[in-house]
């Protein structure tokens, strides 16, 4: 008898999920489309962790491509490779393959947004002197048609020498050409670096060539224009005892009396609009429907109506919307206990679960469709762009207690639970205006207390109308603006005394109103 004839079968037709081959670090301005670019790559392939010796989270998922797997690490959003805060330099750290436990990266997935290439190129062009492969996602190209902006990809593909993949990510329109270009990016070779400031780039390169441990150009290139930085001591100590002097002489050589970040960013964008000047044209934008109705909600009067409208229609939601499903949850606790009380009969056992058990667990579970609703609205109105925009909006009202609009983010981050607020202050840079912002985080109103307004109200104010609000939902607005008042003096005490000092400057690229993409609302 003749042997049965083999049949090969690739793994990506029978549902085989591979192990990560190599780890790609996923970089990108802020609102750059980059974290929606990450969930739609892995779908649900994710996980989260932390990094060591920190809160910040570490994000992992892995993406099949075909034969093959690739492990993708979404690093926090930074404009440069200059540390201001902690996220931006666990950033860096895993770029240069320095963080602990996290295996140093086989290329980079650039995630530019097409609307900013002004911005996105100048983080892209420090991640051309990384020597590792690169590909470029460009993220949010319908947006950039209907702005009328036109890039030449093949032309700016020439200039860059790396793989450019226009995408939508909320709609995944462009995702197949990315995804092949990411199987292609392990074996790719590496760009050459652009020469864009030979004095700097020469000096940088005699550093590492003379240093008696293994030092990288682009190190000694950022610790000679970032000055006192992690940069700068690493490289001190490495170059060995006088590392600290020379580099601080060959700092005065290069740039004299003028800032080396300032002198920096005139170099590389220069670079910059000669890029953009070749491969990118403004057309007539689009009609778009709306685009004057936004425009006019950007102005500073209709702009702060409209943030208290929209945060009295999500007070009014929590009560309104959630009444019927609460009353639903009320009823089939009463009509489990009936059922179980009927069954067992009368004494401890029967109390236990009845009175105990099933009450108590529905007293929790019933004030669940209130947590869930107000949970909708933020991840609503973070997707959609509006919460950059908020924050904006309040910078000079937070000014007044000598914090700035970066505090407000985490601020509303603790209408959910006042640990992630906490935990967001530390993307402040400064350390006074980081502290003030915690002490005044634990007042906003976070979602562990609504349970207990719910009952207050519900048990003190009457369910009536008021006009077309209801008295419970204004109530409860009124807490909520009780528990920002309260935040608010607190902040301007201690910024007025302990914390006492300058009010630091804020820098917010806002994004495009957008839709939100409905797989990462669900």
């Amino acid at each position: 008898m003749s042997e049965p004839a083999t049949i090969q079968v690739p793994a990506s037709q029978i549902g085989i999920n591979r192990r990560a081959q190599h780890t790609i670090a996923v970089v990108g301005n802020p609102n750059s489309g980059k974290s929606t670019l990450f969930n739609r790559l892995t779908g649900l392939r994710q996980k989260t962790a932390n990094y060591p010796g920190v809160t910040v989270e570490k994000h992992l998922g892995t993406v099949q491509l075909g034969d093959t797997a690739l492990e993708l690490i979404d690093l926090p959003g930074t404009y440069a490779l200059s540390a201001h805060s902690t996220e931006e330099r666990i950033a860096i750290d895993v770029i240069l393959g320095q963080m602990p436990g996290t295996p140093s990266p086989a290329g980079i997935l650039a995630c530019l947004n097409a609307n900013h290439l002004y911005q996105g190129l100048y983080l892209l062009h420090q991640l051309l002197q990384l020597e590792l492969p690169v590909v470029v996602a460009l993220t949010m190209t319908d947006l950039a048609t209907q702005h009328g902006l036109r890039t030449d990809i093949e032309q700016l593909e020439s200039r860059l020498g790396v793989r450019i993949c226009p995408v939508v990510a909320t709609t995944g329109q462009g995702l197949e050409a990315l995804k092949t270009a990411l199987a292609e990016l392990p074996n790719m070779s590496a760009p050459a670096a652009p020469s864009y400031w030979p004095a700097v780039t020469d000096a940088a390169r005699g550093i590492a060539a003379t240093s008696p441990q293994p030092l990288s150009a682009l190190e000694a290139e950022r610790a000679l224009i970032d000055g006192d930085s992690p940069f700068n001591r690493r490289v001190a100590d490495l170059m060995g005892p006088n590392g600290e002097a020379r580099l601080g002489e060959l700092r005065e050589q290069l740039f004299g009396d003028e800032p080396p970040v300032a002198d920096e960013a005139r170099h590389r964008y220069r670079w910059i609009r000669q890029i953009l000047g070749e491969v990118q044209s403004q057309a007539p934008p689009l009609q778009r429907l709306g685009a004057r109705w936004l425009a006019w909600l950007n102005r500073p009067i209709p702009a702060t109506i409209g943030f208290f409208a929209v945060m009295v229609l999500v007070f009014q939601a929590v009560f309104s919307w959630a009444t019927p499903m609460m009353d639903l949850i009320d009823a089939a606790t009463g009509a489990l206990a009936a059922g179980v009380a009927a069954i067992l009969p009368p004494g401890a056992l029967a109390s236990l679960i009845t009175d105990g058990v099933i009450a108590g667990v529905g007293s929790v579970v019933i004030f669940l469709p209130q947590i869930l609703i107000l949970f909708l609205f933020l991840i609503l109105l973070e997707d959609s762009g509006y919460l950059a925009r908020a924050a904006f909006l309040m910078d000079r009202a937070m000014r007044a207690v000598g914090l700035s609009g970066q505090s407000v983010i985490p601020m509303l981050a603790s209408f959910a639970c006042a640990i992630p607020g906490i935990m967001a202050t530390r993307v402040i840079p400064d350390r006074k205006d980081r502290f003030a912002t915690i002490m005044a985080a634990p007042f906003m109103t976070c979602s562990a207390r609504l349970p207990v307004y719910a009952l207050l109200i519900a048990a003190f104010v009457p369910a009536t109308s008021v006009g077309w609000f209801n008295l419970q939902g204004l109530v409860l607005f009124g807490l909520y603006l009780l528990g920002i008042f309260g935040g608010v003096l607190t902040a301007l005490l201690m910024k007025i005394t302990a914390l006492r000092g300058p009010t630091p400057s804020f820098i917010l690229t806002l994004p495009e109103f957008t839709v939100p993409d409905w797989r990462n609302v669900a």
